[in-house]
């Protein structure tokens, strides 16, 4: 029993000591955390390089785009053709992707011989062999009558510039095999995004940023790089971790300075290093007893096989000793002992390596994703990986311990480079084909030159009918005359009242204006009208108002002052006079009785009188678009126009006075509010109108009214997008095909969010997070889809804005006679002042269809206050100056 211990004890000192004496030789191999979280730090810096379109040149890992931009969602089906082409033969296979209620792949397969040859000869030659082989096999499976989706694995470094390459065969894809890998194991785990192939060779691919990659166009989504990660190193970055081992390898392989990490890494030479080390500890005495065999001296003897053998649990030791003795060495104890640990200690610097570039990839989507932690899945594949007993346990341990912030499965690949074809030219196939749909819906959003020139003579034929008395009442343009006579001059000067009311705010102003200096200065506070009062009496609604102004006049120590008043009401009215306004009709919530039909002037007026605390001079109601022009016009003398673009949209401008037949007297001019929002409720512009308006239309609270409105302003450009989205989903192209509850609901998807998503900055994670809000899970591709269905409701209301305003600037010049016509429009509203692109697009399509107009826009500060003030202001002036006449 003693001597059992004794031998026991005699074994593992020994071993203690043979571990020990290969750890001091081969020390410079073994890699702290610290040295590895330094790897990790150089092979990032490296990835950035290799992004970047000036830097990729000199950079050692290339990055290079592949051009697949996604992974399988689980909706792939049908059949396709596969070849991987990657050594002394290939393989073509017919690979069928079904869902039949579950993912499902079924694969056939014929191997070919690559004759050396075929191998060693030029491209054409290659490539006919291939094709030939691939005609034996369409013919061998009865397939001649189909003309089926094939993909490619070549596994070669590639260039790629664009994912279809024909290569005289029908061919959408062209893959790395490493890229395979990825694919056929994200077709079993979406959450797979990194592929890492650890075999003959390595490599890595992930997928990207499309707004990191300046090597290929375009910043919206994503794209799976081919990192190219064997050449990190050739440019002298790892000299500090290389050993005389690593350059005594290199030295002796076909390329010299090129691929160094994977020289440390792969398969392939493995095995060599482990020889070259066991001959240098063999000449120095170290092992063998200093014997060396001619075996030992002979490159490739010991191949990575041999490796993963000798490090075998349990049966390593034999194996090892079966291995030498095979290699005509005649090994001690000892000497397995130590040849084993050698093994250890350079299978774990590859782990280590693998784990340090790997770990920098996760670190970098993490980051991309803006995530404190990372849930994701690594697919693998490769000999090594697979056959060596101790590998995958010591990478994951690595890595998790590198990347403590990451939660990483590792996922195994089975038929990785091949399926893995097959995968990437389903989804290309699949992207192809709802990509074609989705297109198909946008192109209905998408205005000729000649829809817009349309629109515009439309809309001009509508201005002209609305300012003709026969035609006026069958009019959609209403051209409602405001009786403002003029703009400001600047002589504008003294104190006036302003009353704003066009919601559940209404504001009293005082509004102080000194002529000459065009200086306005404005006092005001805000109340609320209670819902009880917007919805009760007329009478009430106005005591209300006046009870307000009592409160304004109060708190500026104005009482008793009597001031000239304008009133914006921004509610459709018809005027006779600028201070008399009969209300159409209520809007905003509103529905205060026996105030339809009434004017509001007069309804004002009774209430100052009941109160019979003070008198107002009342001079003029005014509507928020005119209000906008006065506010512009009062700095430049040019502005003409006034154009609101936010919940609602409406033009006004300063017509020929003998243009208008519905008011009296031909000499000077007045402005019109054009009512413009109700073009098109006569069916003028129907063949632009989508399914989409017409839901959107059929769903409001007024159909078949303001129908131009309805296409081109906030209050109804977020539901238009709704309503896209419910088709899209409804289609299988968004949202895996859910629709959420919230979707249903009609107003969920407001204007701003049009205004968030389609921002410049934003990046698609934050259109992830806006559409989260909304209830609905997206993925990286519903998210473009989502703002480019955005991008195209917003467009074209733009545009049709532009091409509206188009109308009335070519009316202002041939109406004045001239060749070209300077003119200013002043403008107002949300849409036009938050929406990244409309203000653009519209003033690009205004000087497209009205080319002899120099049309300058110009935003309005407080339109509605400042412009009731001055259109009173101007009214004073003009009734002094008749007075006078």
């Amino acid at each position: 029993m003693f001597a059992v211990h004794l031998m026991a004890f005699y074994f593992s000192k020994l071993k203690e000591d043979q571990i020990k004496k290969v750890d001091r030789f081969l020390y410079h191999m073994r890699l702290s955390d610290e040295t590895l979280v330094d790897i990790m730090t150089r092979f990032q810096a490296e990835m950035e390089k290799g992004l970047g379109k000036d830097t990729n040149p000199t950079a050692s890992v290339k990055m290079l785009p592949t051009f697949v931009r996604a992974i399988p969602d689980g909706s792939e089906n049908g059949e396709f053709l596969s070849l991987d082409l990657g050594g002394s033969k290939f393989r073509v296979l017919k690979v069928q992707v079904s869902q039949e209620g579950k993912q499902n792949v079924q694969m056939e397969s014929q191997f070919y011989p690559t004759p050396n040859e075929i191998i060693r000869g030029n491209g054409t030659e290659l490539f006919d062999y291939v094709a030939d082989c691939l005609a034996d096999f369409m013919k061998t499976k009865d397939l001649t009558h189909k003309k089926l989706p094939l993909g490619f694995t070549f596994s070669f470094p590639c260039r790629q510039t664009k994912l279809e390459e024909d290569l005289d065969v029908d061919i959408l894809a062209l893959v790395n095999d490493t890229v395979g890998t990825m694919m056929t194991c994200a077709y079993d785990d979406p959450s797979c995004e990194v592929g890492v192939i650890i075999g003959t060779g390595t490599n890595a691919c992930y997928m990207e940023d499309m707004s990191n990659i300046d090597l290929v166009e375009g910043d919206e989504g994503r794209m799976c790089i081919n990192t190219e990660w064997g050449a990190f190193g050739d440019d002298g970055a790892l000299e500090d971790i290389r050993t005389e081992f690593d350059r005594e390898l290199d030295l002796g392989s076909l390329n010299p300075g090129k691929q160094l990490f994977e020289k440390m890494i792969s398969g392939l030479y493995m095995g060599e290093l482990v020889r070259l080390i066991l001959l240098k500890m063999a000449k120095v005495g170290l092992l063998f007893g200093g014997a060396k065999s001619s075996a030992l001296h002979t490159k490739g003897k010991i191949e990575t096989q041999h490796v993963a053998a000798m490090e075998k649990y349990k049966e390593g030791l034999a194996n090892t000793r079966e291995i030498l003795v095979n290699l005509g060495l005649d090994p001690s104890e000892s000497d397995c002992i130590a040849v084993q640990h050698v093994c250890t200690i350079v299978s774990f610097r590859s782990a280590n390596l693998c784990a340090a570039a790997l770990a920098a990839i996760l670190t970098r989507l993490r980051e991309n994703k803006k995530l404190a932690r990372l849930r994701t899945t690594v697919g693998m594949d490769g000999t090594v990986y697979k056959i060596h007993p101790q590998y995958p346990k010591r990478l994951h341990k690595v890595v998790r311990r590198l990347v403590p912030n990451c939660d990483v499965r590792f996922l195994l690949s089975e038929s990785g480079s091949t399926k893995g074809a097959a995968m990437v030219t389903a989804v290309a196939s699949r992207v192809q084909a709802q990509r074609k749909q989705i297109d198909k819906v946008l192109a209905l959003f998408q205005l000729t030159r000649e829809q817009l020139l349309g629109v515009r003579d439309k809309m001009r034929t509508e201005l002209e009918y609305g300012l003709k008395k026969q035609t006026h009442a069958l009019a959609t343009v209403k051209m409602l005359p405001t009786y403002v006579y003029g703009v400001p001059d600047g002589t504008e000067n003294g104190k006036f009242l302003a009353l704003d009311l066009g919601g559940t705010n209404f504001r009293v102003l005082l509004v102080k204006i000194r002529s000459g200096r065009r200086s306005v200065r404005m006092y005001n506070k805000i109340f609320t009208i209670p819902l009880e009062i917007m919805q009760g009496t007329g009478e009430e609604l106005f005591d209300h108002i006046v009870q307000c102004i009592t409160d304004f006049l109060d708190y500026m120590g104005l009482k008793g002052v009597q001031l000239p008043l304008g009133f914006t009401f921004s509610f459709p009215c018809r005027q006779t006079r600028i201070d008399k306004g009969t209300l159409v009709g209520w809007t905003k919530g509103f529905k205060a009785t026996d105030c339809e039909g009434e004017d509001v002037v007069d309804m004002l007026r009774e209430a100052i009188k009941r109160r019979n605390e003070f008198d107002l001079d009342i001079v003029a109601i005014v509507n928020d678009t005119v209000g906008t022009m006065m506010t512009c016009g009062y700095e430049d003398p040019n502005c003409e126009i006034g154009l609101i673009a936010g919940t609602g949209s409406n033009v006004c401008y300063m017509e020929e006075m003998r243009n208008i037949e519905l008011v009296e007297g031909d000499e000077g001019r007045m402005c019109i509010n054009t009512e413009w929002g109700g073009f098109g409720d006569n069916g003028c512009i129907d063949d632009i109108c989508t399914q989409y308006d017409k839901e959107v239309d059929e769903g409001s609270l007024n159909p078949g009214k303001q129908r131009y409105e309805k296409m081109t302003s906030g209050m109804y450009l977020g539901e238009i997008v709704r309503q896209i989205l419910i088709d899209l989903t409804r289609q299988g192209l968004l949202f895996r095909g859910q629709i959420s509850e919230r979707l249903r609901t009609r107003g969920i998807f407001e204007t701003k969010f049009l205004s968030q998503i389609e921002s410049d900055r934003l990046a698609l994670l934050q259109v992830r997070r806006i559409l989260q809000q909304l209830g609905l899970d997206s993925t990286c591709e519903d998210s473009i889809v989502v703002k480019e269905v955005c991008g195209a409701v917003s467009r074209r209301a733009a545009q049709l804005c532009g091409a509206g305003m188009a109308a009335i600037v070519e009316k202002r010049r041939q109406d004045q006679g001239l060749e070209h016509f300077k003119v200013t429009v002043g403008v107002d509203g949300t849409l036009y002042k938050l929406h990244p692109h409309f203000s653009r697009i519209l003033q690009e399509t205004v000087r497209e269809l009205a080319p002899q107009c120099d049309v300058t826009f110009m935003l309005s500060e407080d339109g509605s206050g400042k412009g009731a003030a001055l259109i009173t202001a101007v009214a004073k002036r003009l009734q002094q100056q008749r007075k006078e006449n």
